[in-house]
């Protein structure tokens, strides 16, 4: 009887979470003809969607700000496991002097919310001549991303034995090699998990995008979506708008379908 109840509340609640997909997918399938209030909950048709595919590719910035969005959740992801890892290491194997101290330090970037930080980066953008540039968002993104990475590789170096690094000094390696040939491989699992969540975020991040940015080529995807919603006055069509919206979430639902089974070895972190 409780495994019936069980099955019951998960089938309901899995119901309720893919009410806003079905709609989603329902309504970007639908020309803009066919689109009103009282047919929400009809479905879409494969022709209606390929058109509204062929509109957002056309005649929006949605195609440009996916590939820029792309090398933003590539490259910062990427700089920032590799330095979290390097601060892991660090302070837990080399066992920085006040390493601690350090570490605190970094960690500080996760305790202060983006809002209260957005003005200070701007203005400070603006003074250097960051702002608008791929180099200056994909430094920013990286910087916000790398305590959460030091975070996770701390506590994954902290679960690794020290007779681990003790037998590699013993066999004449030193800190660099023992870094890169034997904690880096043995974390990789750990190592991918922080790369997707910190890529999933770069990707779904509009309130940095949206004000240190201002031209289509360097504007992430998520601002130029946000504007497609001003369907007033000749803007996008809402089938239109909805379409893109299914685009733009594709990528991050394809990165977790074909990293599923190192994500979930990456949950266990600390046990290899």
């Amino acid at each position: 009887m409780s495994r019936i109840v069980r099955y019951v509340v998960l089938g309901a609640l899995g119901i309720l979470w893919l009410l806003p997909i079905y709609l989603l997918l329902a309504n970007a399938g639908k020309l803009t003809s066919e689109y009103s209030g009282s047919q929400l909950w009809s479905p879409g048709n494969l022709p209606a969607l390929l058109s509204n595919v062929g509109e957002v590719f056309s005649t929006t910035d949605v195609p440009s700000g996916l590939g820029v969005t792309f090398l933003y959740a590539t490259i910062a992801p990427f700089i920032a496991v590799v330095l979290g890892a390097g601060i892991g290491f660090a302070v837990i194997v080399l066992k920085l002097k006040h390493g601690f101290f350090w570490f605190f330090a970094v960690f500080c970037g996760t305790v202060f919310p983006l809002q209260i930080m957005v003005i200070p980066l701007f203005a400070a953008f603006s003074q250097i001549g960051l702002f608008d540039t791929f180099t200056g968002m994909t430094i920013v993104y990286a910087a916000v991303a790398t305590p959460f990475s030091a975070f996770v590789m701390r506590n994954f170096f902290a679960g690794i034995a020290e007779t681990v690094f003790e037998a590699a000094v013993v066999d004449g390696a030193n800190p660099w090699r023992i870094f890169t040939r034997i904690y880096l491989p043995m974390s990789r699992s750990a190592l991918v998990v922080v790369f997707i969540l910190q890529a999933t975020w770069v990707w779904n991040d509009l309130l940095l995008a949206l004000v240190l940015t201002q031209s289509a080529s360097t504007r992430p995807v998520m601002p130029l979506l946000a504007a497609l919603q001003s369907t007033e006055g000749g803007g996008s069509a809402y089938t239109v708008v909805l379409t893109a919206a299914l685009i733009v979430s594709i990528p991050t639902a394809l990165l977790f379908m074909f990293t599923q089974r190192i994500f979930q070895r990456g949950l266990s972190l600390g046990q290899y």
